[in-house]
């Protein structure tokens, strides 16, 4: 299975469609991006959507954000999803992969995420890729 990753340049009724299908996977209270919405994200120097491709079809993303603070570049990465019907098959390390080059590019020092502890594999892979556990606390506030 060879996967190709690329940058969304402009939303498509193909990525609109990818996105149905692969956000649901991923969270069950978030609707997926609409048209709008994927053409606000590609636009913004801050975020940047790749796609993973297994015989032209897509079948996973994630997102890189990127932000100047005080003490430098931060680089996150979020909302990773590989398709069911994909997994296990490299395409998350392909696409982490992508976006840890693109955050060395922007500058960043670092790349942080978070993962659920259920999602097993995906903590298996960020190990394999060098992220480091880190003791922190996470706090959310819902607005």
């Amino acid at each position: 299975m060879s996967v190709t990753v690329e940058m969304a340049t402009q939303a498509s009724d193909e990525l609109v469609q990818a996105m149905q299908k692969l956000i649901p996977q991923l969270s069950s209270s978030n609707a997926p991006p609409s048209m709008e919405e994927l053409n606000e994200m590609i636009s913004s120097g801050s975020s940047v959507l790749f796609i993973a491709r297994v015989e032209n079809q897509i079948v996973g993303s994630l997102t890189l954000a990127t932000f100047r603070i005080p003490t430098g570049i931060r680089a996150w990465i979020e909302d990773v999803v590989v398709d069911e019907s994909a997994r296990g098959h490299g395409v998350g390390e392909a696409l982490n992969l992508a976006a840890l080059d693109e955050a060395k590019r922007r500058g960043a020092i670092t790349v942080e995420l978070t993962s659920r502890p259920s999602r097993e594999a995906a903590n298996r892979l960020y190990l394999r890729l060098g992220f480091v556990l880190r003791e922190t606390n996470v706090y959310r506030y819902t607005l």
